[in-house]
Order: C-alpha cells, then structure tokens, then sequence
C-alpha cells in the first residue's frame, strides 16, 4: 500500500471509516487515489458519492445509514420508524423520511427513499437519535410515529396505524398522554381517540 493511500486510510478511520466524496477531496484525498483505492478493494461504495472502508464490519443497517450520512436532517418515520420501534408486520420497501418544508437533499440512487414534508411542530416533535453503525440517525418516537402514521393513513393504508396501536399497547409500556398529545400535534386526537378507548 502506498504512503498516499495509507494517508487516505487514516483519513477515512478518523471519520469513522466513511467520508463523501466532498469531505475526501476537502481533506486533501485526490479524486485519483479515491477511485484507485474503491478499485482495489480498499472502500466500498455505499451509495453515489459515498465511501466506506472495507476493512470495517459489515453494517448492520447500510440503507438508515446512508440516508443519516446523505439526508442528516431527515428523520425516519411512517412504516420505517414503526419497523425500527418493532410494532409493525409491515415490511418497508422504502425509507420514508421527513424533512423540513423547502429543504433541499441530495438525489439518492439507493436506498429507496420516499421523502414526507413536514412543518414546524410536527417536523420537530418526537425526535430521538440513535446511533446506528456508528452513526447518528434521528427517528421519530413511538407514540409520535403512532400520531404520523394516522394522519397519512390514506397514504400508507387505513389498516397500519390500527395495528401498530394494537402492538405498541402489547409490547411497549403504553403512555397514553404522549399518545394524546403527539395525536394533537398531528391534529389527529379525534381518530385516534376511539382507537384507545378500546384499549384501555
């Protein structure tokens, strides 16, 4: 391995093992030896204009991460966050993501990725981080994934929300008052109401 590469490496490792084509360049990697290093081997591609090196394990998530990497004010939500927080069948085939109104992002090859927009409180409430492969990636709680999945029902299908109620009160310790006021936020509380009051 070359003293150029071995640069690059190192490089890599302090940002985690994972840089953009922009921070690579930035940080004095010739666009030459980032090409050569991807055909050797060195790093992987994760998605366009994203590199990881291949030396580190395999990623447990490699489509949230990505989205983290190239959407880092995006939040995960819909059927995605439900299949993260484990109340849900449904299998995404897709990651929904909300951003903020008029924020622009980058276009995306891979993951699927279906874009939400959404508007002050209900953009800003609910926002957990969890580090997943080593990166930051902000997901909507339970309860204020709940309250979104009800609201685009008729996008999603009037049947999920309903059954992730139904497993959030199963699995998880049910905190009907987040419940209540996420729904507000929403401004769903009416619907979702009678759906609890067969619960409790």
């Amino acid at each position: 391995m070359s003293s150029v590469v071995k640069k690059a490496v190192t490089i890599f490792r302090r940002y985690g093992g994972i840089l953009q084509t922009s921070q690579a360049l930035k940080n004095g990697i010739h666009p030459r030896t980032l090409y050569a290093m991807w055909d050797d081997g060195i790093v992987e591609r994760l998605c366009r204009g994203t590199y990881r090196l291949s030396e580190l394990p395999p990623l447990s998530n490699p489509e949230m991460t990505t989205i983290a990497i190239k959407i880092p004010k995006g939040v995960i939500c819909l059927i995605s966050a439900l299949s993260f927080h484990e109340i849900t069948t449904e299998i995404p085939h897709e990651i929904y993501v909300a951003t903020l109104r008029n924020t622009k992002y980058p276009r995306i090859d891979y993951p699927p990725v279906r874009i939400l927009r959404f508007s002050g409180e209900a953009y800003a409430e609910g926002i957990e981080t969890h580090t997943i492969d080593g990166k930051k990636v902000k997901i909507y709680n339970s309860e204020k994934t709940i309250a979104d999945c009800f609201k685009y029902r008729k996008k999603i299908g009037q049947d999920i929300p309903i059954e992730a109620l139904k497993q959030y009160w199963q699995r998880k310790q049910p905190d009907v008052s987040k419940l209540l006021y996420y729904a507000s936020v929403c401004r769903v509380s009416n619907i979702i109401r009678p759906y609890l009051e067969t619960l409790i």
